[in-house]
């Protein structure tokens, strides 16, 4: 499909800089194929049913935004994934600078080699030391906000806590399930007594989620591979509750994703464990999912794809008309939309 489908305008004032406060008082739009319907966040145990399961990310987001030098250059590493105990690929400022072989120095003492260089441009960093590399991180490096908010303000401390989500438990993000920010303790307990189940899985976000679509047709266009699992008993619960009659509603486009991964064309989710770079587009069949809670996207982006093959085209076009009509706040500290394709 030509990318030009999935793009539309959006107000520069629509993009959200701060989260709402409390995080669940945030904007919730219901969209099911016959009815947009405004609520907040908090009205999510109306909106489901007994029986239904949310499934949430539990991963964690490291300081993965590092500022250093090498060879005389300014050097900027965006870390987004892991190749094993200390080695990490970057995206990278600057990275005509970099060398294989040369040694970037971050803050706080922290170094590491550049080992190779991938196609796509990015950096595997080698960090040296004995330390683990999360404690180097947190020594060096600051939380990777997502550009369209961090070119527009400073990352502060308020964006420790505001980036994270209550379910983090998994260090290795770069970027924060961001469906997930919008849960607190006292809307788990409204969730809790109206019988809707949770489930977590765990897929460390990657920054390749923030890259624009620079294909012309979705067929060109690469994912980046991403690290998840899913465990066995978890799997197994998910099974259950489905044929029990219960939907599974994934809460953000990675926990949708990597369930997608570990699905069967039987429908059976699988336990899980390795890479997953699946690209959902309009056209594809849904094995594991009946719904969907997501912040709103960016234009040309694959998440809007993926709402897009979700809903439909059409429908998701009106409900980001409606949702920007509304003032509805964008993106990852934005307001959220609850997709139910079956209504």
């Amino acid at each position: 499909m030509k990318v030009d489908l999935f793009d539309f305008a959006l107000p520069e004032e629509r993009i959200a800089l701060r989260p709402a406060r409390p995080r669940d008082s945030a904007r919730l739009l219901a969209v099911t194929p016959d009815r947009l319907t405004n609520h907040l966040v908090r009205d999510l145990p109306q909106l489901l049913r007994a029986g239904d399961v949310l499934v949430f990310n539990d991963t964690r987001v490291i300081p993965a935004q590092l500022e250093g030098r090498c060879r005389e250059a300014n050097i900027g590493a965006t870390l987004h994934k892991r190749e094993d105990l200390r080695a990490w690929w970057a995206f990278v400022r600057n990275a005509k600078r970099v060398r294989v072989g040369d040694t970037v120095t971050f803050g706080g003492g922290v170094e590491a080699v550049a080992e190779a260089k991938g196609d796509d441009g990015a950096v595997l960093l080698r960090f040296g030391g004995e330390e683990p590399v999360e404690v180097l991180l947190h020594r060096a490096g600051t939380m990777p906000l997502p550009p369209y908010i961090a070119s527009k303000r400073p990352i502060d401390a308020a964006d420790a806590a505001d980036y994270q989500t209550m379910f983090a438990a998994e260090d290795g993000a770069v970027a924060a399930p961001t469906a997930s920010l919008h849960f607190t303790p006292e809307l788990i307990a409204m969730l809790d007594t109206a019988g809707v189940g949770r489930e977590t899985l765990t897929l460390h976000v990657g920054a390749g989620t923030f890259l624009p679509v620079k294909a012309e047709d979705t067929t060109d266009h690469r994912m980046h591979a991403e690290w998840g699992r899913i465990e066995a008993d978890t799997a197994a619960r998910l099974n259950a509750a489905r044929a029990a009659g219960g939907r599974l509603i994934a809460v953000g486009t990675t926990s949708l994703r990597l369930l997608e991964s570990a699905t069967g064309d039987d429908g059976i989710v699988q336990p899980f464990a390795g890479d997953t770079a699946i690209f959902i587009t309009p056209g594809y069949r849904f094995k594991a999912v009946d719904g969907l809670m997501t912040n709103f996207h960016l234009p040309r982006s694959t998440l809007f794809m993926l709402v897009s093959a979700l809903m439909g085209l059409e429908r998701m076009q009106q409900a980001y008309a409606h949702a920007i009509a509304h003032g509805y706040r964008f993106y990852s500290y934005g307001d959220s939309s609850l997709l139910l394709p079956a209504g």
